[in-house]
């Protein structure tokens, strides 16, 4: 049974949305996206493409996607009802109720800072592989030390959703999936979502990544029990409205109205733009989260005042630079709430990046082959002193550091391991790797013509 009665209905003006969407998706290259407007309870909602590239079902507003981070408000509204019940305690230690942290200094973290991203562990840390099951991964965690000091800063990481998940099952004895399934998404109508238990199941938007200009299936995605409550939820464009309306309804149903409103305020003078699952613009009036998972992007956005809320899901990564997916996910919901979109602006850099990176392996390998054209002024290198000398070995040093800037700097740019970059961006990935091994292979093969006597060169030398 659904709390309240929620139409569905066409009311809500989308030519702007329908005329942008039209324009705009193709040009992402995404197969597919489903996208919802609420405003003052009543819903319209649209989709476009296929579940699948070039195959599968028609999307259509009740095709499931997988939702990413989305996931987190659902998991900080089942805390927000274990706290109005009693069973919880926002400024409680996570030791209270993980044994694996009560003799930690970590069990000091709060279920608040957990909730609000303050905990001190990191964006990296929260990529990090997952144990089995909730429990046993937050026993691994427990043994990790935490980035910072607890509170001292605000830094967004999964592992403190994966935690809240595990504190979730430990006060309910209940399965994170069966405690989100029973108390959150049945009471609301949401029937056409589900929380992650394993391989993914028939009927959703399969999941896309960015492949040279356009999307290639990720057929090995799998919804993890750990994943879960940090990023693993499938959400229909149509059930998430009917979410963003009990959050918005300000009635005492799912939680108490006060709660609701204490979910979408700043947290903590640490956490100014973020409040218990979910991202704040005090500026615009707005509580909004993305989800970004490997195959698929979401933004769901609420303005509490006015009682609106937009939903865009797409069943793809947007790529760096191109087939990006910024323009259908931030066009959509300004142009929903009213508002003008001005675009993302200057993609030029984005791109450039992507196509140098791209390059950068095909140049070695053309060098490689320019070297041996020229062996011989290589080779008479080796006797012009320093200078020479210098211009043979200085190559060597430099795609060296290249490919330690590749492999170990640039993947924290995007907040986790190269491991986690090709999940994301599966052809950059593949493109720096190939860079940081053609470069330096390009330059020990010019040393070794430049170190190989010719019967041409040895007069010479």
């Amino acid at each position: 049974m659904a709390l309240l009665p929620i139409g569905l209905s066409a009311s809500v003006p989308l030519d702007a949305v329908e005329d942008f969407v039209t324009t705009a998706w193709p040009e992402s290259g995404a197969p597919g996206l489903a996208y919802a407007v609420i405003d003052k309870g009543v819903i319209a909602a649209g989709g476009r493409g296929t579940t699948l590239a070039g195959a599968g079902e028609p999307v259509t507003p009740d095709t499931p996607f997988l939702i990413g981070s989305v996931s987190k408000s659902f998991t900080a509204l089942a805390v927000m009802q274990l706290v109005e019940a009693r069973k919880l305690d926002l400024d409680a230690g996570v030791g209270t109720y993980l044994n694996a942290f009560s003799e930690r200094p970590a069990g000091a973290i709060t279920l608040r800072q957990l909730l609000s991203h303050t905990s001190g562990y990191s964006t990296v840390q929260g990529n990090d592989a997952h144990a089995e099951t909730l429990a046993t991964h937050a026993a691994m965690v427990a043994r990790w030390t935490p980035a910072y000091s607890p509170g001292e800063r605000w830094e967004y990481s999964n592992t403190n959703y994966h935690l809240l998940g595990a504190v979730i099952e430990a006060v309910t004895g209940e399965d994170f999936a069966d405690y989100i399934e029973r108390r959150i998404l049945v009471p609301i109508g949401m029937k056409h979502s589900f929380v992650a238990r394993g391989a993914e199941p028939d009927r959703v938007a399969r999941g896309h990544r960015p492949w040279f200009g356009g999307k290639r299936a990720y057929t090995e995605r799998e919804g993890g029990q750990v994943a879960a409550p940090a990023g693993g939820i499938f959400a229909s464009a149509n059930d998430l409205a009917r979410y963003a309306a009990i959050m918005l309804n300000g009635r005492d149903d799912i939680i108490s109205a006060a709660g609701k409103a204490e979910m979408v305020r700043p947290a903590s003078p640490q956490s100014p733009f973020y409040g218990l699952g979910w991202f704040i613009d005090r500026q615009a009036g707005t509580a909004a989260h993305s989800g970004l998972v490997p195959g698929s992007e979401a933004l769901l956005t609420l303005v509490p005042a006015e009682r609106k809320a937009v939903i865009v899901l797409i069943n793809a990564n947007g790529g760096i630079g191109f087939a990006d997916n910024g323009v259908l996910l931030n066009g959509v919901t300004a142009l929903a709430l009213g508002q003008e979109y001005r675009g993302e602006g200057s993609r030029v850099w984005p791109r450039a990046t992507y196509v140098m990176i791209v390059l950068l392996p095909l140049l070695f390998v053309a060098s490689m082959g320019w070297a041996w054209h020229r062996r011989e002024r290589l080779r008479r290198k080796r006797v012009q002193g320093t200078p020479g000398l210098f211009s043979l070995w200085f190559p060597l040093a430099t795609t060296l550091a290249m490919a330690a800037f590749l492999l170990a700097i640039v993947p924290g740019f995007f907040g986790g391991s190269l491991n986690t970059l090709l999940l994301y961006q599966p052809d950059f990935a593949a493109c720096m790797i190939a860079a940081a091994l053609t470069g330096p292979l390009w330059a020990v093969v010019r040393l070794m013509i430049a170190y190989r006597t010719s019967p041409s060169s040895a007069p010479a030398q």
